[in-house]
């Protein structure tokens, strides 16, 4: 279990469709000890703070088997930083993570709290239409993290999980209870107070 890319990026014009939008999903690989402090990796940024990064979402982790996945299903030659990920992992299953579950990454620790939840702008980026929607039912949305412990990591860095809730909820489970069914909804209950603010929200909405 290890990181095999570190990726960062900042904002640059996206063309989406009818318009262009300010977007930092274009991340590419970088080589070396990168920082990882407050709510960011050095060198990296969010053009809208209101939906993407901040503290529960400082880090964005993707596997690179389900880049490969992606890969196969769509022809397209995608490698990493493709899905606008911070980090691409090899051997762990990063949307089988369990929210809580904290990871020890070079001289960092990361929490995960959520679920990507795909915009237009990963459509956008893929450039695919219907991709969003192909993408939120593929069970594979990968992880957002909290820096628990500042530091710095580089690719080939081993992935060491060193905490793991007794619960069973993960980023998968949070996207096909809320999402897709939520007949299911009480499952997710137990990682309620580890899940990003918003999703916090959204469950307590629904299970009102």
């Amino acid at each position: 279990m290890r990181a095999v890319s570190v990726n960062v990026g900042r904002p640059k014009p996206l063309v989406t469709g009818r318009r262009v939008v300010e977007s930092a999903i274009g991340k590419a690989p970088v080589e070396g000890p990168v920082a990882v402090r407050g709510v960011n990796l050095e060198g990296d940024d969010q053009a809208d703070r209101s939906v993407h990064g901040g503290p529960d979402q400082a880090v964005y982790a993707y596997a690179s088997e389900d880049i490969a996945f992606w890969s196969d299903v769509t022809g397209l030659d995608l490698g990493p930083g493709a899905f606008g990920e911070n980090l691409t992992t090899i051997g762990i299953d990063v949307s089988g993570a369990r929210i809580g579950e904290r990871w020890r990454i070079g001289t960092v620790e990361l929490r995960v709290t959520g679920p990507r939840i795909p915009c237009f702008k990963l459509e956008a980026r893929i450039g695919l239409r219907g991709f969003q929607k192909q993408f939120l039912h593929a069970g594979r949305p990968g992880a957002y993290f909290a820096i628990a412990e500042e530091g710095e990591l580089r690719a080939g860095d081993a992935v060491e999980v060193v905490h793991r809730p007794e619960h069973d909820v993960t980023p998968r489970l949070i996207v096909e209870t809320m999402w897709l069914d939520r007949t299911r909804l009480a499952e997710v209950e137990p990682a309620v107070p580890d899940m990003l603010p918003k999703l916090r929200e959204w469950y307590e909405e629904l299970a009102a």
